[in-house]
């Protein structure tokens, strides 16, 4: 049998990080200039996506994983996960010689399939939630006689991943905040507790993505209405942990609620500005604060970058979507009299304000415009709103009409 879990406290999360001294990497916590300009906050950020598995999910794995028995590891290991978890417990179970299967569900981005399936475990992909996940989880278990390591609701996962608390107190002491995206909480429970052991006047406030709102609603006593597409999988978690929410309960100040585009931007903004990678769960914290920028602004906050395990499409999908949000990338159309020399008039006036067209789509078989006519729609790259607004007056002084697209209908 497994050694006796122990109690979640500063003295077990201490243990820990002796276990992972050489193991895992200690990530460094720092400044973050131009986040802090973005905010209005003295931002620090903790960067986790530095693991060998891009997550945080190490800690907890890897001091779970150490305290099993010769037969236990035999047995082997068997763990439901949309991805950071699932990595974390494949790589270091293959570090150790133990067996592994994870359980996925079924939308998990390929990235992370890949990835886990790349430390040598043997991937599931079943239902469309961890909840759902769970179920075939120990189904496999029951039947092969596996040992489950669950991704937050155990005291070792907690201990392993409360060690981040000390890490950034002992590298940043004058934090006044500490902001933790939250799924089943082990990550925010850890945390709590070391830094407030240090620290108690620390503030830690946890961040749920909106769509998925589980530890808001027990925190109130409700059933939160989880569900929906959120870039945020990897805390898309219906269900608090039973061992976290009394700890979150205990030590945390708020949980905040992020909602899809801010989640995108705070994406961005690790991307463009601190030339890092975040996922959309690794970028909640930084979303929180975008959010409500009243809450922290003037004080030392620091944020929990708890992954970066984005799939690409997604981190390109993101970067583009920004640039349409600040007016970079703008659409004009319209419908024209189908004529000889009508394009060049339209691409010589974006050319002579100095746009950049970056794609022309020509439609001379919709049922919205006249027979003789053609409707034709531009994407355009500008520098900025006034830009924008240069180029759309450029079009109409050579005599064409524009209709603006929907996003940037009333920008200027």
């Amino acid at each position: 049998m497994d050694a006796p879990a122990p109690t979640i406290s500063p003295d077990a999360i201490r243990e820990a990080a002796a276990r992972l001294e050489g193991v895992v990497l200690k990530t460094p916590c720092l400044a973050a200039p131009r986040l802090s300009q973005l905010t209005g906050a003295n931002v620090f950020v903790k960067y986790e996506n530095m693991q060998p598995t891009a997550s945080f999910k190490e800690r907890g794995a890897y001091n779970k994983l150490v305290s099993l028995t010769a037969e236990e590891r035999a047995g082997g290991v068997i763990a439901m996960s949309a991805g950071n978890h699932a990595q974390a417990v494949a790589y270091h179970s293959a570090r150790l010689g133990i067996s592994s299967v994870i359980v996925m569900p079924e939308r998990t981005p390929f990235v992370k399939v890949a990835a886990t399936e790349g430390h040598g475990a043997r991937v599931v992909l079943a239902g469309e939630t961890i909840a759902e996940s769970a179920i075939a989880c120990a189904e496999i278990a029951s039947a092969e006689g596996r040992l489950l390591i669950h991704p937050y609701d155990d005291p070792r996962i907690v201990t392993g991943q409360g060690t981040i608390g000390f890490e950034m107190l002992a590298e940043v002491p004058g934090l006044d905040t500490i902001v933790v995206p939250i799924g089943g909480g082990g990550l925010i429970a850890g945390i709590a507790t070391a830094a407030k052991s240090v620290k108690p006047e620390v503030e830690i406030i946890g961040v749920e993505a909106a769509l998925f709102p589980s530890c808001h609603a027990a925190l109130r006593g409700e059933v939160g209405k989880c569900g929906g597409s959120t870039i945020a999988e990897g805390i898309a978690v219906k269900t608090i942990g039973k061992v976290t929410l009394p700890i979150i309960a205990e030590l945390v100040e708020d949980v905040i609620l992020v909602d899809e585009p801010t989640l995108e931007w705070a994406v961005n903004a690790y991307l463009t500005l601190q030339k890092t990678m975040a996922e959309g769960a690794g970028a909640a914290g930084l979303a929180a604060m975008l959010a409500q920028p009243e809450r922290f602004r003037g004080r030392n906050v620091g944020l929990v970058l708890c992954g970066g395990n984005i799939d690409p499409r997604i981190a390109a999908s993101i970067m583009v979507r920004e640039l349409t949000r600040a007016g970079r990338i703008i659409s004009i159309e319209s419908d024209y009299p189908d004529e000889p020399g009508l394009l060049a008039r339209i691409t010589s006036a974006i050319g002579g304000a100095g746009g950049n067209i970056l794609e022309v789509t020509h439609n001379r078989l919709a049922l919205t415009h006249l027979a003789r006519e053609t409707s034709i729609r531009l994407t355009i790259e500008t520098r900025d709103d006034a830009h924008a607004e240069r180029i759309v007056e450029a079009v109409r002084a050579a005599g064409l009409t524009v209709r603006l697209s929907e996003h940037v209908e009333g920008r200027f």
